[in-house]
C-alpha cells in the first residue's frame, strides 16, 4: 500500500510538472484566413478553360450579336480537359460558363442565348454538366466564371439585369455540385449589342451589382464557395495577366479603401502590409497570348522557360496560379498546349525531386518557452500543421542546418503558419562554403509559400535569418533542393535590313539551322550577325558545354525583310520617328496623336513591292506607365496609294490587361501599300503607340 501511495504521489507531481511545463501557443496576429481560404491556398495550381462562341468567331471579346448556331464543337470531351489538368498536378478547373457576349455554356432557363439553341448535340448539351462530371471522376474541384458584364442582354445597366444575373448564379450554384471558386471578371460596362441597341452603357461597377447582397446570396446557397474578383472578395486579382506576383506579396488588402475606389489595381501585385482583411492573390495567365483559342497562335504557346518562370513567380511568391488552357474548335485542349504543359510538369517534378534538409542537424537561436512543441525540428518534419515559434518578444531569429558533407543547393522553400497570420517582413539565406558564410538571397515576405531560385552553391551548412517581423516568428516549413540546370532558349531578332542577331544567357553556345531541320551541337555555331533578308525559318538552341545540357528549340518564321519598307505619311504632324514602327525592333516605339485633338489617327506604309498577304499584326508598346494602347482599329490595303480597301476592323479586346501582339487575319489579297488606323484608345485617349506593325504573308504553298 505504501508503494502504491508513493506511485500515486509521483504521478500527481509529474502531472503538475507537465502542466507547468506546457507552453501556450502564439496568439494570432492581424487578419487571418478562414478555413475556406486555407483550403484555397492548399490548391496552389488549377486550370482556367476559356471556351465559348469566341472560340468559333476568332474573337477575344464577343460583341453580343453572334448567333448561338456558331457554337458547334465536333469532339468536345471534358474528360480530356480533366485528364490533362490532373496529369499536370492541377487541383481544379474554372470554366467560362458565360463570357461578356452573354452566351451560356449551360441551358439556362432565363435566356435563349445558350447551348440549347446551338447545333451541338441538337441543343440538348450542357458543357458545365459534362465538366462537373469529369472533375468528379478525376478528383478535381469545379470553379465557375460568370461574367457580370453582358454585351447581349437588353437590360444590362438597368435594375432588371441584376435579377437576371442572380438567377443565373443560382442555377450554377445549385445544379452542378460544389463550386470551389466563383470568378467575377473586372471588365464591366462599355459598348455592346444589348438586344440590338448597339450602344455604350457605363455603370458604377462597385454599386450597380449590389455586391453585398449578391455575395450574401452566394454564401446562403453555397457557403464553401470562395468568391474572387469584384466587391468584398475573398481572393484578389494579382494585378496583371502575366501570372506574376510581386517579390513582396502580402495576403492582406485594404479592402475598405479598394471598395471606395482608392486602390489602384497595380497595388494588387504586392498587397498591403497594413491591410485589414485577408485577401490573397491569384495569378492568372494563358498558356498562349490570347485567352480563347486562335489557330494563328498554335505556334505561339509560351516557351518552357517562361512557363517555369511563371510557376516560380506565382506559386513561388505566395500566390495561387490559374493557368488558362484555351479549348479549340473541336472541344479539346490543343496538342501543342498539352506538350508544353507536360514539359512544365516534368521540370517542376525534377526541381523538387529530393528534399535536402530532412537529414540535416538543425538548431535555432530561440525556441518558444524552450518547448519541444515549438522546436526547429518541426521545420523539417514534412507536416505543415506543426511549426517553429519564438517567444512573444522575439521578432527576429535564425535557424541553421548542418550537413554531414557539403551538398549542392539552388532552391529554398519556406512557409509561414498562416493560420496565425502573415508576419515576416524580411529575411535572408546564407550558405557556408569552404568554412565561410555567404549570403545567397535577400528577400521580404513569405506567407503561405515562398520558393527561391538561387545560384547553385556547395554548402556545408545553410542558415535562414529572419531579420524583421510584425510579431513573433511562426514558421511551418523550410526545405531545400538541387534542381537540374534549365538552359533557356536563345533570343533571336532581325532588323529591317535582314540582319539576324542571337544571344544566349550565361555565355552558352548557340547552334542554328535555316533549312527547317532541328539544330544539334553538330549544326552551324552562331558567332556573329547573319544576313537573312529572305523569308526563312530560323531554328536555334543554346547549349551549356560544361553540363552538356541544351535548351528547347527556338523557332522563328520570318517573311521578307522590311528593307524596302517606308513610312509615307501619317495624320500626326510629326512623324520623324515613325520608322520605329517598321524597324524590326520590338523595344522601340512611336507615339503619335499628341498634336491632334481628335481621333482617328493613321499611318501609311509603302512595302516597296507587291506582296500577297492575309493579315496584319500590331505589337504595342511594352514598357512605361502609360502604354497609349490602340483599342479600336481599321486596316486598309492599296495597290496604288489612291484606292483603298478596308480589309479588317474591330477592337483589340482585353489589350489593356494583356498588351500582347495582336494578330488579325483576312482573305489573301495582293497589295503594296498598307494603312493602319487607330480609331480610339484605351480610356478614350487620343494618343497612341506602335512598337511594330507587320503583315502576314500568304504561304506560297
Amino acid at each position: 500500500m505504501k508503494y502504491r501511495g508513493l506511485i500515486i504521489i509521483m504521478l500527481v507531481i509529474a502531472q503538475l510538472y507537465s502542466c507547468k511545463a506546457q507552453v501556450d501557443p502564439p496568439e494570432a496576429f492581424g487578419p487571418t484566413p478562414s478555413e475556406k481560404q486555407l483550403n484555397w491556398h492548399n490548391m496552389e495550381f488549377y486550370a482556367f478553360v476559356h471556351f465559348s462562341l469566341n472560340t468559333f468567331t476568332n474573337k477575344e471579346w464577343g460583341y453580343g450579336d453572334e448567333s448561338p448556331e456558331l457554337f458547334n464543337p465536333t469532339e468536345l470531351d471534358a474528360r480530356q480537359w480533366a485528364r490533362v489538368a490532373k496529369e499536370a498536378g492541377m487541383k481544379g478547373i474554372i470554366i467560362t460558363a458565360k463570357h461578356h457576349d452573354g452566351f451560356c455554356l449551360w441551358p439556362s432557363k432565363y435566356t435563349e442565348r445558350s447551348v440549347k439553341n446551338s447545333p451541338w448535340k441538337d441543343g440538348k448539351g450542357d458543357v458545365v454538366k459534362e465538366l462537373a462530371e469529369a472533375c468528379k471522376e478525376y478528383d478535381l474541384k469545379l470553379g465557375i466564371y460568370l461574367s457580370p458584364w453582358d454585351r447581349n442582354h437588353p437590360g444590362y445597366g438597368k435594375p432588371e439585369y441584376i435579377t437576371y444575373f442572380r438567377n443565373q448564379l443560382k442555377e450554377l450554384l445549385t445544379n452542378y455540385g460544389d463550386v470551389f471558386e466563383m470568378w467575377f471578371d473586372g471588365a464591366n460596362g462599355g459598348d455592346g449589342y444589348y438586344g440590338g441597341a448597339n450602344e455604350t452603357r457605363k455603370i458604377n461597377t462597385l454599386e450597380y451589382y449590389d455586391w453585398d447582397a449578391t455575395y450574401k446570396m452566394i454564401y446562403d446557397i453555397s457557403p464553401n464557395t470562395l468568391v474572387w474578383g469584384i466587391g468584398p472578395s475573398e481572393a484578389r486579382w494579382i494585378g496583371n495577366e502575366r501570372g506574376r506576383a510581386g517579390k513582396t506579396n502580402w495576403c492582406l488588402l485594404r479592402q475598405k479603401d479598394e471598395l471606395a475606389g482608392k486602390v489602384h489595381y497595380s497595388e494588387f501585385m504586392n498587397g498591403h502590409e497594413d491591410g485589414e482583411k485577408w485577401v490573397p492573390g491569384e495569378a492568372d495567365v494563358s498558356i498562349r497570348p490570347g485567352w480563347f483559342y486562335h489557330e494563328s497562335e498554335d505556334d505561339k504557346v509560351r516557351p518552357l522557360e517562361e512557363m517555369v518562370d511563371i510557376y516560380y513567380e506565382s506559386i513561388g511568391r505566395n500566390a495561387n496560379l490559374l493557368l488558362n488552357l484555351p479549348v479549340d474548335k473541336r472541344g479539346l485542349v490543343n496538342e501543342n498546349d498539352i506538350a508544353r504543359l507536360k514539359e512544365l510538369t516534368a521540370v517542376i517534378k525534377a526541381d523538387f525531386k529530393e528534399e535536402l534538409l530532412a537529414k540535416s542537424k538543425i538548431s535555432a537561436d530561440n525556441t518558444r518557452g524552450e518547448s519541444k512543441q515549438y522546436s526547429a525540428a518541426n521545420l523539417i518534419d514534412n507536416n505543415t500543421e506543426t511549426y517553429w515559434a519564438t517567444d512573444d518578444s522575439i521578432h527576429t531569429g535564425s535557424v541553421s542546418f548542418e550537413f554531414e558533407k557539403p551538398i549542392n543547393i539552388n532552391r529554398v522553400e519556406l512557409q509561414e503558419y498562416i493560420r496565425l497570420g502573415q508576419r515576416v517582413k524580411a529575411f535572408n539565406v546564407e550558405a557556408k562554403v569552404d568554412g565561410a558564410w555567404q549570403t545567397i538571397a535577400n528577400e521580404t515576405t513569405i506567407g503561405y509559400k515562398r520558393i527561391l531560385r538561387v545560384d547553385r552553391v556547395k554548402a556545408e551548412a545553410l542558415r535562414v535569418n529572419f531579420t524583421d517581423s510584425k510579431s513573433s516568428l511562426v514558421i511551418s516549413t523550410i526545405k531545400a533542393y538541387n534542381a537540374p540546370t534549365l538552359v533557356t532558349m536563345p533570343k533571336i531578332s532581325r532588323d529591317k535590313r535582314g540582319l539576324v542577331t542571337m544571344e544566349a544567357d550565361n555565355g552558352n553556345e548557340i547552334y542554328y539551322t535555316i533549312d527547317e531541320t532541328d539544330p544539334t551541337t553538330q549544326s552551324q555555331r552562331y558567332k556573329e550577325t547573319i544576313q537573312l533578308p529572305q523569308a526563312v525559318m530560323v531554328k536555334a538552341i543554346a547549349h551549356n558545354a560544361e553540363e552538356k545540357v541544351s535548351s528547347k528549340v527556338k523557332v522563328i518564321n520570318y517573311g521578307k525583310s522590311k528593307e524596302k519598307w517606308k513610312v509615307l505619311s501619317s495624320s500626326a504632324h510629326d512623324f520623324k520617328s515613325a520608322d520605329r514602327t517598321i524597324d524590326g525592333n520590338l523595344s522601340t516605339f512611336w507615339t503619335f496623336g499628341e498634336n491632334n485633338s481628335k481621333s482617328p489617327q493613321n499611318i501609311v506604309i509603302d512595302m516597296g513591292e507587291t506582296i500577297t498577304i492575309n493579315g496584319f499584326s500590331y505589337f504595342p508598346k511594352q514598357l512605361g506607365h502609360d502604354l497609349n494602347l490602340v483599342s479600336q482599329y481599321e486596316f486598309y490595303t492599296s495597290s496604288d496609294n489612291k484606292h483603298w480597301v478596308k480589309q479588317s476592323e474591330g477592337e483589340f479586346s482585353n489589350i489593356k490587361n494583356n498588351p500582347v501582339k495582336q494578330i488579325k487575319t483576312f482573305h489573301s489579297i495582293t497589295a503594296r501599300y498598307i494603312k493602319f488606323v487607330a480609331k480610339s484608345g484605351i480610356d478614350d485617349k487620343n494618343m497612341f503607340s506602335i512598337a511594330e506593325l507587320d503583315i502576314l504573308e500568304t504561304s506560297e504553298n
